[in-house]
């Protein structure tokens, strides 16, 4: 077994031992401190033996379709934990179209009681930055879908969506992302304030 094999399966198994079982993400602000160090120390670890350090001319093809995202440190990830009316956060996807340059972001949300169920969806839409690694894109969010898919367990066509907004971009900067480490299963990136993303092939 190769060293990036044996580094990536070392990730894995520390990411599957702290993961929920409905698959919703795990961030940082849940985790003992020596835990998150060494979450980071094992990703740097793994992004110094990535396959692909120019994923944005040789493997465009390994971005595209659908991924799971297991933990990150991004404020906007960590706010869904605090959601209001106890309402819970699932599952958190990533869908990527590279012949679009687009990708959306979807995150399920339900209530522990079963009361409401429903759905945050962000579409944005992307282009490789101008640098030399070859590895970031500058990020333009377009668009903000609430629904809800389930009330009292009854379906609600109408409320999916009940509310579509423009989503926010940050003043004075064009988000970035980095891709740092990219195969068939895995992906990790940085964004431009530093957050982390792991993500598998979902």
């Amino acid at each position: 077994m190769n060293n990036t094999s044996t580094l990536k399966e070392k990730l894995q198994s520390l990411l599957e031992k702290i993961t929920s079982e409905d698959d919703s993400p795990v961030t940082n602000l849940t985790l003992e401190q020596s835990l998150v160090e060494e979450i980071e120390q094992l990703t740097i670890e793994v992004e110094g033996v990535n396959p692909n350090p120019q994923p944005l001319i040789n493997a465009t093809a390994l971005l595209n379709g659908k991924w799971l995202l297991q933990y990150s440190t991004a404020r906007e990830i960590r706010s869904l934990s605090s959601l209001p009316l106890g309402l819970k956060i699932g599952r958190v996807y990533q869908e990527i179209d590279v012949e679009n340059k687009s990708f959306s972001n979807l995150a399920f949300v339900k209530h522990p009681w079963g009361l409401v169920s429903g759905s945050v969806k962000v579409t944005a839409t992307f282009e490789p930055a101008e640098d030399e690694t070859n590895k970031r894109i500058n990020v333009n969010f377009d668009k903000r879908f609430l629904s809800i898919e389930k009330l009292f367990g009854i379906q609600t066509p109408k409320l999916n969506p009940f509310k579509v907004v423009q989503a926010n971009n940050p003043q004075g900067r064009i988000p970035t992302l980095d891709v740092t480490y990219l195969d068939e299963t895995l992906r990790i990136g940085r964004g431009g304030d530093g957050s982390l993303f792991i993500l598998k092939r979902a």
